[in-house]
């Protein structure tokens, strides 16, 4: 096992019907800004009873950031932000809104160009000037209500930033507030869940059996709950549980101390910003074709996976390989999750513009060995087509 340090300061407050604690969560004086995506925070009422939980605080409304949020609109929320003298910030909503709104907490006082922050770090940034933020999460898949980490797309591509001032100081994680969410939505955020897991843990053997196991668990429950939650919007201990594993997949706990890949999500990113295509469909495209082509590399974890994920223990190793990588996508097409780039109208000729991305991403050396080129990229595309 590596070394590692972990610290994780966000507060979660869980179950039914916590909204109204918010008021005890931020400060009387604060003036705060409410930043949300689409309609449907209004529409089923969760943007109301957040505002009546703020009471008599000084409130501003940032609505309309974007699935894949966009920095444009980012700057206008933190022009709002400056001008209004805000001092708190809480994003309602998805995992783009919580991402956006971390990219308004650091870009909101930077007094340099904000822009730079996604391709040169976060360095640079004064951390007395960063703004406080709290999420109300109304989507469970990314695991943003409990990290420090966004990715914002500009005109350049898709950027992920990292601040440890970004970690939410609270987060309401209501299950009951998905309930109305549509079913590819949900679907998504299993698959967002599932692969954010195996990024951490399909990888290989660092002998450390604690964040395996806890690994494992997520998986294990993301199947066993998965299908269900989409099937049964309104079942409130499958969603608990979808919320609870989408939280824990990417809340730093399993990645501590082990390696980890990420070049799925890499790839994917390329994919959503060239073909608008779902952040979790790309990964459910990219993930099973990558394991196929590093199937060498990532050998001894693939087996583990397939024998306590799957329960795979016949065959030999390249069979049960197989077996589980087919299991996997068998269950992201089980959720409604096409799995290869044809059935998103991707052509074997658009392979080249991604690679040619990539490349000018500088995302060349990819992987947990660093060992996915340009080159491996290009196969794995091929072997997703």
């Amino acid at each position: 096992m590596f070394n590692f340090d972990y610290r994780n300061p966000t507060h979660i407050v869980f179950g039914k019907d916590r909204i109204a604690e918010i008021d005890k969560l931020i400060p009387p004086q604060a003036r705060v800004l409410v930043l949300y995506g689409g309609g449907s925070v209004k529409k089923f009422g969760t943007l109301e009873a957040v505002k009546q939980a703020l009471g008599t605080r000084q409130q501003f409304e940032f609505g309309g950031i974007e699935a894949n949020p966009r920095y444009e609109t980012l700057m206008r929320a933190a022009a709002l932000a400056k001008a209004e003298n805000i001092d708190f910030l809480l994003a309602v909503g998805g995992g783009s809104v919580m991402d956006g709104t971390k990219f308004v907490a650091l870009a909101t006082h930077f007094a340099g160009d904000a822009a730079t922050l996604l391709w040169n770090g976060t360095a640079a940034v004064d951390s007395s000037k960063i703004l406080p933020l709290a999420t109300v999460a109304t989507l469970p898949a990314t695991g943003s209500e409990m990290n420090a980490f966004a990715v914002v797309s500009h005109p350049k591509g898709k950027f992920g930033i990292n601040h440890a001032q970004c970690y939410p100081q609270f987060s309401v994680l209501d299950p009951s507030l998905t309930f109305t969410l549509p079913k590819i939505q949900v679907a998504n955020g299993v698959v967002d869940a599932f692969v954010h897991v195996c990024e951490q843990y399909v990888t290989y053997a660092a002998e450390a059996k604690v964040q395996d196991r806890f690994a494992e668990g997520l998986l294990q429950t993301l199947i066993e709950v998965g299908p269900i939650t989409v099937a049964q919007p309104q079942d409130y201990d499958a969603r608990a549980n979808l919320v609870w594993a989408a939280t824990n997949a990417l809340n730093g706990l399993i990645g501590t101390g082990v390696p980890q890949d990420w070049a799925t999500h890499m790839i994917g990113h390329e994919l959503t910003a060239r073909f608008g295509i779902d952040h979790a469909q790309t990964l459910a495209i990219v993930m099973p074709s990558l394991w196929q082509v590093c199937r060498e590399q990532k050998h001894t974890k693939l087996l583990q996976y397939a024998e306590r994920v799957w329960n795979i223990t016949t065959g030999s190793d390249a069979e049960r390989i197989d077996a589980a990588i087919a299991k996997t996508r068998e269950f992201f097409e089980s959720l409604g999750i096409k799995t290869r780039l044809r059935d998103y109208g991707v052509a074997k000729t658009d392979i080249d513009d991604i690679i040619s991305a990539l490349e000018a991403h500088r995302m060349v050396k990819l992987g947990e060995h660093q060992a996915i080129t340009p080159a491996v990229s290009r196969q794995i595309l091929e072997q997703a087509w």
